[in-house]
């Protein structure tokens, strides 16, 4: 069993929801329980894949790539196919495994109009593959591939399935994701190039540009091609102006998806790609992604409360969260990179567990909009008490997940790696504690005008109302257990991701000696 999952597993889990969407192309449309079936099939074929391999995983070498499969894929431009897992990929990974599963469960009686979740379905699990390959991708080619995948998958779900300004609202995020790829792929060029390197190999590329002296100049510039590229995708602010839109305008399962994981793949990169292949650049540049970061914990949290849609609210939200993450990142020290890694989790856990309910909210009450909601803990009170429950992970309550994604991460600018201002990172770390204050506001105040109170004359004896289902506890129950868990154990995620962090690290440790 080890020798296959060494040679296969990976690759098993990343294209297996890839076969099961060929496979949904040959079931009839009509048979609707049947490619619910398929696709929930495949996703959790595809989990079982993942937990094998997790189950394998050798905890105590986690900063050493694993299931490493290094094979030729394209010659002529040197990209192979190198896939392996490491314990900064494997949260990641986890976190996929399970959001999506739990995505086609709930779209087992909330499919969107106008219907089809043949091709709904099959969408997602095409996001499934591009998400998983993104994440065990160790060549830059074949990230850059797995990066573009998810791209056409979501345009469909937003353009297809969306609100009522779909259509804007999918050309704009195709559109500002396409020109932030453009420019990474430029970037991984001029890299490649400037490196004089015969390989797209993330490990060998990095060896590669730390023997050959390339000028700090030219460092700067292809990180500032990346860091457009990644920063578009998180997205920082001001490249930020997609995502509300995108959110309120994509149905609900593409919301969680787009919140729990796609917007990962950006910072996942700056993690990854960026700060280990070109460490001194991203010292130069480290202030600046710093700045950027506090300005979109703060304006993230005053468009919150300027919002009157509740999923509009949480999208800025979600500028706000992540936020806290590239602060983390910025700071270059394994502390913020290890709290900027259980960010991500958390912040998945946690806003995809909040676009879940306003998507049921939604399909109750057929609006979001605050100022007409009210009175959900009286007509339907497990949901509102969850509702809740979410908004106080979100604010970073001690005890929930969202603690260990912010707190840590403002903690760890008080003290930045060296080469970067730490007076200035000081001052970053004021202003984002502040920030916490703002998001205490937007949230309690979404919870007291949606779930307090007493109904609304239009929706009090509205007999849609009602309580959660079969479907929606199913499907919200892990993400809930997990808040809790990681809230109160946070070193299952620190203990896997720590060892992996401070080895990407070396290359900085070595420029600054």
């Amino acid at each position: 069993m080890t020798e296959f999952l060494n040679d296969w597993g990976i690759s098993l889990m990343v294209f297996l929801p890839l076969v099961g969407a060929v496979l949904l192309a040959f079931v009839p449309a009509k048979d609707e329980e049947s490619i619910k079936l398929v696709a929930l099939v495949a996703s959790l074929a595809t989990a079982a894949v993942g937990v094998l391999l997790i189950w394998n995983f050798d905890f105590d070498a986690a900063q050493t790539l694993q299931y490493d499969v290094n094979t030729g894929w394209i010659d002529i431009v040197n990209a192979r196919y190198h896939v392996a897992l490491d314990g900064i990929s494997l949260p990641l990974i986890a976190l996929t495994l399970l959001v999506v599963p739990l995505v086609i469960i709930y779209s087992w009686n909330h499919i969107p109009a106008p219907g089809n979740p043949k091709v709904f379905l099959m969408l997602i699990l095409v996001l499934h593959t591009g998400m998983l390959g993104s994440f065990v991708a160790q060549d830059l080619v074949l990230f850059f591939v797995f990066f573009e995948v998810v791209l056409l998958p979501m345009y469909f779900m937003i353009g297809v399935w969306g609100g009522e300004d779909r259509l804007y609202a999918a050309i704009k995020f195709f559109l500002y994701t396409l020109f932030g790829s453009a420019l990474m792929l430029v970037s991984f060029l001029a890299l490649y190039w400037s490196a004089g390197s015969t390989t797209f190999d993330m490990v060998e590329l990095a060896q590669e540009v730390a023997a050959r002296d390339i000028s700090l100049t030219t460092q700067v510039l292809i990180f500032g091609g990346m860091f457009l590229g990644f920063g578009i995708k998180v997205p920082m602010f001001p490249f930020h102006t997609w995502l509300p839109d995108a959110h309120t305008q994509a149905p609900t399962q593409g919301s969680v998806i787009l919140a729990a994981v796609l917007l990962k793949l950006g910072t996942y990169g700056f993690v990854r790609i960026a700060i280990p292949i070109l460490p001194e650049a991203a010292v130069e540049w480290a202030p600046w992604i710093g700045l950027l970061s506090v300005i979109g914990i703060i304006y993230g949290a005053l468009g919150c409360l300027a919002q009157t849609d509740m999923k509009r609210l949480i999208a800025f939200s979600s500028v706000a969260h992540m936020g806290y993450v590239m602060l983390g990142i910025a700071t270059l020290t394994s502390f913020g990179i290890n709290a900027a890694i259980f960010g991500m989790v958390a912040h998945g856990l946690i806003t995809g567990m909040l676009f879940f309910i306003a998507g049921s909210i939604k399909d109750r009450y057929h609006t979001l909009e605050i100022k007409r909601l009210g009175g959900l803990l009286v007509q339907a009170p497990r949901m509102g008490w969850i509702l809740g429950f979410c908004t106080m992970a979100s604010l970073g309550l001690p005890g929930l997940a969202g603690f260990w994604g912010e707190f840590p991460a403002i903690l760890a600018a008080y003290n930045p790696a060296d080469g970067v201002s730490q007076t200035l990172f000081r001052v970053y770390m004021v202003i984002a504690a502040i920030g916490t204050v703002f998001a205490a506001g937007y949230l309690l105040w979404l919870l007291q005008r949606t779930a307090f109170g007493t109904p609304s004359e239009e929706f009090a004896e509205d007999p849609e109302i009602t309580d959660m289902v079969a479907t929606e506890w199913i499907s919200w129950t892990p993400l809930l257990i997990l808040i809790v868990v990681f809230g109160f154990v946070p070193g299952i995620i620190f203990g896997i991701t720590n060892p992996a962090v401070i080895e990407g690290l070396q290359a900085l440790s070595q420029g600054a000696r």
